[in-house]
């Protein structure tokens, strides 16, 4: 049984020639013929969305703006010919074409998770980045979408596995380990990936899945022990109805209607729990941008210690610990108490409960993890009739599917 990376989208497509890093032209022309399209121009945000509006990133950053920290994101590349994307990328390796550098995105998923981290103010842009001056180092393991007529693309776990290995040897290495996919299948190479990234100090951030109205099976790396699994919440602060509950979500964050960066410019709407683990990444990039000397369960102590709580108590197999907050991460004392390492625990909610986050009324439940974000090319179409903040394509995100 091979298991498939699903990075599903409704969207065909392809990232632009990519660039090396900072300013630095890479592999003219590569984009163009490993995607078999060109990509559409997407209309540019002028506001910002409700998701960044939360958390007034502008007086975040004046505490700290993750500079001098790295993050990996292994998905499906990232484009760093978008204007937002340009000086914040640099490749780390490509999985799928041995000569790539990780700055290929034909699904344009791997580019929304990036900027959602970390792309830089420009004018005119609604979008900001949560952690706006840390590098992304973009390693690609997987472009599968999910169409009408099945999947499409490339990527397994051997792939992943791969990536991860790639993320731990990179120099300088990286701080934070985004994986906005998941797997249904535990097994044992990516099992040890993992341990090598938790044992190297890397703050492993992952998806908890959308697959909760297709029987909630068990999300990895997520479930893993020391893993921060992560759901996701719409604007009410009510759990995404796809975002899958159990004992492996330890926080939610943003995920539905997201505004991010689209391929080549401009904007659209994603959502998914795909979209949620950047929002918890990015604050993790924060953390150790201000104290470079915390361990990696002192960081993750600080995100469980400062999330907004959910009612019903504390793990809540919806909402974990809560809802991540960056300026209480960079501002409270933590307390000793906090756990340090997040060994898979008993809810103390059936998961059959529907509980609101702290303050919100249990509306729609909006939650689309790991790769199952539904970038759809009408939503693209929505946001240039109404939304200066950006439509995002239905994705199914980056999940890792057995075959």
């Amino acid at each position: 049984m091979v298991a498939a990376l699903l990075v599903a989208a409704v969207l065909t497509a392809p990232a632009r020639a990519a660039a090396a890093g900072p300013g630095t032209p890479d592999r003219a022309g590569i984009g163009a013929r490993i995607c078999p399209t060109q990509p559409s121009p997407s209309p540019v945000a002028t506001s910002t969305g409700w998701a960044q509006g939360r958390y007034d990133l502008p007086d975040l950053g004046r505490i700290s703006r993750g500079d001098g920290v790295t993050v990996a994101v292994l998905d499906s590349g990232v484009d760093p010919a978008h204007p937002q994307l340009a000086a914040a990328v640099r490749g780390g390796g490509d999985m799928l074409e041995a000569s790539g550098r990780g700055l290929d995105d034909c699904a344009g998923h791997g580019t929304a998770v990036a900027s959602i981290i970390a792309a830089r103010p420009t004018a005119g842009s609604g979008l900001l980045g949560v952690a706006p001056a840390a590098t992304i180092l973009s390693i690609r393991v997987g472009d599968r979408i999910e169409t009408d007529n099945g999947l499409v693309g490339s990527g397994d776990i051997a792939e992943l596995v791969a990536g991860i290995h790639a993320a731990v040897a990179a120099r300088p290495k990286p701080a934070v380990l985004n994986l906005s996919i998941s797997t249904t299948t535990d097994s044992p190479a990516l099992r040890a990936a993992i341990r090598d990234a938790l044992d190297a100090e890397i703050v492993v951030v992952a998806a908890v899945g959308n697959d909760f109205q297709r029987g909630n099976p068990t999300p990895f790396p997520a479930a893993y022990d020391g893993v921060v699994g992560v759901g996701a919440i719409d604007g009410t602060g009510a759990r995404y109805a796809q975002s899958q509950v159990g004992p492996y979500v330890d926080l939610v964050a943003p995920g539905d209607r997201v505004l991010a960066a689209a391929r080549g410019s401009g904007h659209v709407l994603v959502s998914g729990t795909s979209f949620a683990v950047p929002f918890v990444a990015a604050t993790a990039a924060l953390i150790r941008a201000r104290w470079p000397s915390l361990s990696r369960a002192e960081v993750v102590r600080r995100l469980i210690a400062t999330a907004d709580p959910p009612s019903g108590g504390q793990p809540s197999p919806e909402y974990g610990y809560g809802v991540v907050n960056p300026l209480r991460a960079l501002t409270e004392v933590v307390p000793a108490s906090t756990p340090t390492v997040l060994e898979r625990r008993t809810p103390v909610v059936p998961p059959a409960a529907r509980q609101p986050a702290p303050g919100t009324a249990p509306s729609a439940r909006v939650l689309a993890t790991s790769g199952a974000l539904l970038f759809a090319a009408l939503l693209v179409i929505a946001l240039a009739l109404a939304a200066p903040a950006g439509r995002r394509r239905h994705w199914r995100p980056g999940r890792l599917q057995d075959d």
